[in-house]
């Protein structure tokens, strides 16, 4: 408007000097990668933190930069009030210090609408959305931060260069912290909720500093810091099952969302909020109804029950199993993650004489000349299958680490059959290591779990034999000796009925290698069947009598 003063840089005394513009673009780049990190953290219980996810909130968060960094040069060159970067500071400090408190709302209502609607790619449709929702738009505002401190601290385009280069090391160097701190210090000791307020508060108090000093804009400085105080105070207060009453356990580690639940007969480790039981134990001990029973076919299959390697012990219910039924046999376990480790010892009664080393199970496999009976490897879970444990060369190092006649059992997770299922890419993968002849698989009823026995030949024995026959008789004979032989002899029977031969490998089958191994794609195609079939109903309701056809189940 005609008439209007333009508000400069000269006219705030906290900008005489550049530093404070400096410390803007130190703590704004800082608050994007925390954001960024937070983003994943937030995502994770409810979509995985699979490769795929990551892309989207990369791509996302890009994409929201990029558009902020053209609309903020557009409008610092039309206008450099300082007073109204800081504005948008202020506003995206507010908008992160939300969505601990909004965030979780969002990702559920959007997931709720979508899996009655989406046939195809749920997770990547669901997951961009949020994103979209929750962290584009102050994501959007940071980006308009740089250009607009670029515009006001150039003095003249003798130094520009000079200035626009102290900034971006500002920015970097904010940035670096912003990606080490909440990984390796706040999200382990307060969770991502406190890490969201943490850095929004920064941001937060930075804009405040600066609407201060200046004696500007104090109501809306004033509205700022009151919402933040509501959401520091009320967002702890309820946890990403918002819905859940009386968790015995609800927290996180640097790898994992963590959810501890007693139920009448059990408790159960979640590491997602939508699906999924991790470990679990009973009140009664004896087979537990999950896929561990049917794994415990393998030391029958091996003709002896010597040694274990279990490649995600988890809270140790295999362990468990197989002390309960092979009393002696020598277990190691290797769990990457030292809180589920913790959790087990304090609400799973895991036995404490069973070594349990913290490690990622390839590299505990490359430095370790063991060899086992059986190994157990149970590091899948939904979606994200890390794909260093799923390749030829990670098979091949599991059997040089069996002993003659061991057998390798893994837990594949999911139920997907056909050309280019998840399941069959595994299965081929691992015929190429142990043979197509030398594996046989047993679906787990009532569940999504597959599991996958696959055995070395013993001394003097013809590579390459494990019939569906011969391995049922091995376990209908697997219990004599055992302890608890006639509870053992009931459970192997029933796998011995279940299990099936492997299809052999067709023409242009899918083997995965460390250098190719698209896991996280095929995992999704899973995901999308399940959803399929259990949404199945619901999307027929609402094609036929619309949403209210679902309110009026309730």
């Amino acid at each position: 408007m005609a008439g209007t003063r333009i508000v400069t840089r000269r006219d705030r005394p906290i900008l005489r000097s550049t530093l404070f513009l400096y410390v803007t673009e130190f703590f704004s780049g800082m608050a994007v990668m925390a954001a960024e990190l937070g983003a994943s953290r937030l995502l994770a219980p409810y979509f995985s933190s699979s490769q795929i996810v990551w892309t989207i909130i990369i791509g996302t968060i890009m994409i929201a930069l990029a558009l902020g960094s053209i609309w903020g040069g557009r409008q610092s060159d039309r206008n450099p009030d300082p007073d109204r970067i800081y504005t948008r500071i202020l506003a995206a400090a507010v908008w992160i210090a939300l969505i601990p408190l909004v965030g979780k709302y969002v990702i559920i209502a959007v997931s709720g609408l979508l899996i009655v609607t989406v046939s195809t790619n749920f997770l990547v449709v669901a997951a961009f959305i949020s994103c979209m929702i929750v962290f584009v738009p102050p994501l959007f505002l940071l980006g308009t931060v740089t250009p607009g401190l670029v515009k006001n601290a150039t003095d003249s385009l003798d130094d520009n260069a000079t200035v626009v280069g102290r900034l971006s090391a500002c920015n970097t160097t904010g940035s670096i912290l912003g990606t080490f701190l909440p990984t390796f210090v706040t999200i382990p000791a307060v969770g991502t909720f406190v890490t969201f307020l943490i850095f929004s508060g920064l941001l937060l108090a930075l804009a405040l500093a600066y609407f201060i000093a200046s004696r500007a804009r104090p109501v809306m400085a004033s509205l700022a810091a009151v919402l933040f105080v509501v959401s520091a105070v009320a967002s702890p207060q309820s946890g990403f099952a918002f819905w859940e009453k009386d968790l015995a356990h609800e927290g996180e580690s640097i790898y994992n969302y963590l959810q501890v639940k007693r139920l009448s007969d059990r408790t159960i480790l979640s590491t997602n909020v939508l699906f999924g039981v991790q470990s679990v134990t009973t009140d009664n001990p004896g087979p537990t109804g999950m896929y561990y029973d049917t794994a415990l076919a393998a030391p029958a299959l091996a003709g002896r029950a010597g040694s274990a390697l279990i490649l995600g012990m988890g809270t140790g219910t295999y362990a468990r199993q197989l002390r309960r039924y092979h009393p002696d046999m020598r277990i190691t376990g290797v769990e990457i993650d030292q809180r589920i480790t913790d959790l087990a010892h304090r609400y799973f009664d895991e036995p404490g004489d069973i070594p349990v080393s913290t490690y990622d199970g390839r590299a505990w496999l490359h430095a370790s000349s063991g060899r086992y009976d059986v190994i157990m490897v149970d590091a899948y879970q939904d979606i994200t299958i890390p794909f260093q444990m799923s390749s030829t060369e990670f098979f091949e190092l599991v059997r040089r680490h069996l002993n003659p006649g061991g057998v390798m059992v893994v837990n594949m997770n999911m139920i997907s059959d056909g050309r280019d299922s998840i399941n069959a890419a595994l299965t081929d993968t691992i015929a190429v290591v142990f043979g197509h002849d030398a594996m046989l698989t047993a679906d787990v009823p009532g569940t999504t779990n597959r599991e996958l026995f696959a055995r070395v030949p013993a001394l003097g024995e013809r590579a390459g034999v494990m019939s569906s026959e011969r391995a049922a008789a091995r376990l209908r004979a697997g219990a004599h000796g055992s302890a608890h032989a006639e509870e053992l002899g009931g459970v192997l029977e029933g796998v011995a009925s279940r299990l099936v031969a492997v299809p052999r490998p067709q023409t242009g089958a899918r083997v995965l290698t460390d250098d190719r191994a698209p896991v996280e794609l095929l995992g999704m195609r899973a995901i999308d069947e399940l959803i399929a079939r259990q949404a199945g109903p619901y999307r027929e309701i609402v094609r036929t009598k619309g949403p209210q056809g679902l309110l009026d189940m309730r």
